[in-house]
């Protein structure tokens, strides 16, 4: 037998090995702690790849995608869901996209990889391999639209790490998260080095959660966020619309609140084909009882000349016109077809939305209350949460000054799976990222209220039908995040990078 025919079984299983600790670390994401726990995981990920004798860019390119497959199919597999169960696409096809995207986000791991490959010393290979992860989900948060979801970041919310968001955003998670995991895989060489490094890691991460970066501002807010649990197979059934309008609209006027929010296209119809008197009959409800209402709708918007949907945010204000807040940063395939798709949602029939986008730089929604300073919300709706660096821009440029986040979701797009926690996680880190509380609105869960460090302070049942209501304590004020955005640590792992590649060119 050749050395070629003994040598591939045995690869084959070591790549087999990796994707299931891939698996294992999406599965860790959900647990309690899972931002502690995903370390250690991690650490037997770069050992496998170690063992796994990689010689070659492309012996390092196939192992990394081994791993990203084993973790995006199983991080990802919500897609399903969506487009089997909801969507009615045909179930190979259904499977096939869940398989290809995770097949796409996997290459990105696989390029994370390559400085394994690299052969400067262990110390400073950990900081390069934690500067390739930076650099490489910073671009899938960016190219084709981006698709940062499932990064190592959102899990640090349930981890160690997660103190040190404010000051230099979520990125400095996925930092920190590859750099220790491969210090711990060290311990046996360098104990001294790389124990005095990850104590040292953990601690500074702690340590720096003890300054507060913004404060509380005025008496905090009276809310009430609605949650219908309406399955989504029932947006195109005419009377099970007037249903949802009842519902919805009896929620809103059957108890007053500084602010009443519903969630992402509660009333699932063209603003201007609502029944008639209703948008003004909510307008009554604010003016008499002085609340805000925030509702989701389908918006009309004119684009060169052609009437086009948006995905919309309406505010209604006591005595103050109404407030629109129309998506910016759209779904590809879930919200608008990328140029080239048309026939494909053709071929297949697949129910797709095609929505304009709302501009960048909209203005936050203020909340009016009686003989009190207006409440300013920068609004978020259901993916827009995903972008930290988008939000910290609108923030950062907002002519009002930002005191709270507004999200508002339909996931019941994606079932009974943890596409809802994952949601809750990125929202958790986009207040710590902004020292911002946070409150969510959504179809089926998570309907949470969160504190300025991500905390929640309360949450609804998943998939039950009712009403969260709490006091919201508004802030003031920008954390450095805010102020510089990903810059300082892109720089510093571009710097780190530079100095790789020079001890590379050494050897």
């Amino acid at each position: 037998m050749s050395d070629r025919q003994t040598v591939s079984p045995f690869r084959g299983s070591r790549l087999l090995i990796i994707a299931l600790l891939g698996a294992l670390l999406a599965g860790a994401a959900e647990l309690p702690f899972g931002g502690w726990i995903q370390i250690p995981i991690l650490s037997l990920v770069w050992w496998q790849l170690q063992k796994n004798h990689i010689h070659s860019i492309k012996g390092s390119l196939i192992s990394g995608l081994s791993f990203g497959l084993g973790y995006f199919v199983i991080g990802l597999w919500w897609i399903y869901i969506s487009l089997h169960d909801v969507g009615g696409m045909h179930a190979i096809i259904s499977a096939a996209a869940v398989l290809l995207l995770a097949t796409g986000m996997g290459l990105f791991f696989a390029c994370a990889c390559l400085p394994l490959y690299l052969k400067t010393a262990s110390r400073l290979r950990g900081l390069v391999l934690a500067s390739s992860w930076v650099i490489v989900e910073y671009i899938r948060g960016t190219i084709f639209t981006g698709f940062p979801w499932m990064g190592f970041a959102e899990a640090q919310v349930n981890g160690p790490f997660a103190p040190a968001t404010p000051i230099f955003g979520g990125l400095v998670c996925t930092f920190l998260v590859i750099w220790i995991s491969w210090e711990i895989l060290q311990l046996k060489k360098q104990a001294r080095f790389s124990g005095i490094c990850i104590i040292s890691a953990i601690v500074l991460s702690q340590l720096v959660g003890i300054w507060a970066f913004t404060k509380p501002t005025g008496e905090p807010l009276s809310i009430r966020l609605i949650q219908g649990n309406f399955e989504q197979s029932l947006k195109f059934n005419p009377q099970a619309i007037q249903e949802q309008f009842i519902f919805y609209t009896a929620a809103i006027k059957k108890q007053a609140a500084d602010l009443i929010i519903t969630p992402e296209t509660a009333y699932p119809w063209p603003q201007n084909n609502l029944p008639s008197g209703l948008i003004q009959s909510l307008q009554d409800f604010s003016n008499h009882s002085f609340s805000n209402v925030l509702i989701g709708l389908i918006g009309e918007t004119s684009q060169s000349q052609d009437s086009q949907y948006t995905n919309r945010a309406l505010g209604i204000s006591p005595n103050m016109p109404s407030y629109q807040y129309d998506k910016s940063h759209l779904v590809p395939f879930g919200e608008f077809i990328p140029p080239g798709f048309h026939w494909f949602v053709n071929a297949f029939n697949v129910p797709m939305s095609d929505f304009a986008r709302g501009k960048p730089d909209q203005a936050p929604f203020g909340i009016q209350r009686a003989q009190q300073e207006t409440i300013n919300a920068a609004i978020t709706i259901c993916y827009e949460d995903v972008f930290g660096g988008e939000l910290a821009t609108r923030i950062r440029g907002s002519s009002k000054p930002v005191n709270l986040l507004i999200n508002m979701t339909n996931l019941a797009w994606f079932g009974d799976s943890q596409a809802p926690g994952q949601q809750l996680r990125l929202s958790q880190l986009r207040s710590l990222e902004t020292g911002l509380p946070s409150v969510r609105a959504t179809n089926t869960g998570i309907t949470a209220v969160l504190g300025p460090n991500g905390q929640v302070l309360a949450e609804l049942p998943k998939f039950t039908q009712g009403v969260l209501e709490f006091k919201v304590q508004a802030y003031s004020g920008l954390t450095p995040y805010v102020m510089w955005g990903n810059a300082p640590i892109l720089g510093l792992s571009c710097l780190l990078l530079v100095l790789g590649a020079i001890r590379q060119r050494r050897i």
